[in-house]
């Protein structure tokens, strides 16, 4: 158990796609998919779904907080809730308890785009399985792509085109008050500053502040790629209410 906790952690280190990494994704997925069958449950028990996946969210992160402070790793540089995930983290479990429209756009691209991200190349370093710092990064990002997952399949939010032009705009204000955050503590809050001392996909872009171009390129291409489905459904239901109205015509006329 004191390994379990450990800030200087002697075991195994993290493997991308090794066995547990593979491991927890399946496992978050097939989370995703056992909570489509409440899509036709009733109000209490989604209501109790949303409360649960709430709190897991707000305690995992504030054990984090915890064990960062009790291992010494606790800086206003490094664990103010600035980063994007963080910030879902708190605002995302609000969403889930209130059904917060707002947020959800947020939840539904950022989180999911970002999140995603972050589960396919998580920054672990030494804490591998079984160690807790591996436990909290994938019940945090996966939680994030969950409950915006839940609240689409689930309880029937979707976003629209207007969805996608207010994340881009309230995001790029976020980023400019971050970047002036950062200037003044010394942090470097959504790498929006410069890049990332340690390796990182970013380390394949142009130096500061070209990169922020591709970064924005990135997250737009991002949006629009989770907001296809929509487009297709979108289609779909306008082509199949044209046929039908075209086959009553008809039938008229006849």
């Amino acid at each position: 158990m004191e390994q379990f906790f450990a800030g200087d952690y002697t075991g195994p280190a993290f493997e991308f796609f090794g066995t547990a990494h593979i491991a927890a994704l399946i496992c978050l997925t097939l989370l995703n998919l056992f909570l489509l069958r409440f899509k036709n449950a009733q109000g209490k028990i989604k209501f109790r779904i949303r409360w649960t996946l709430a709190l897991i969210l707000w305690g995992n992160e504030i054990a984090w907080h915890y064990w960062n402070y009790a291992v010494g790793k606790w800086t206003i540089q490094s664990m103010l809730p600035l980063h994007l995930c963080s910030l879902l983290v708190w605002t995302g479990a609000f969403m889930l308890v209130t059904k917060n429209y707002k947020i959800y756009e947020f939840m539904y691209f950022m989180g999911i785009g970002g999140a995603i991200q972050a589960l396919a190349t998580p920054d672990l370093g030494i804490y591998g399985f079984p160690h807790f710092r591996f436990f909290q990064t994938f019940t945090s990002h996966g939680l994030i792509v969950t409950s915006a997952i839940y609240m689409t399949t689930v309880e029937g939010l979707r976003p629209t085109w207007k969805s996608i032009l207010r994340v881009a705009v309230w995001m790029n204000i976020y980023a400019v008050i971050i970047y002036f955050i950062n200037d003044a503590i010394g942090s470097n809050y959504l790498m929006i500053n410069y890049k990332p001392n340690t390796p990182s996909l970013l380390d394949l872009l142009p130096d500061w502040p070209i990169y922020i171009i591709f970064m924005e390129a990135i997250g737009v291409l991002t949006c629009l790629l989770l907001y296809l489905p929509f487009v297709i459904k979108d289609w779909r239901s306008k082509y199949l209410m044209n046929k039908d109205n075209s086959s009553r015509l008809e039938s008229i006329s006849k």
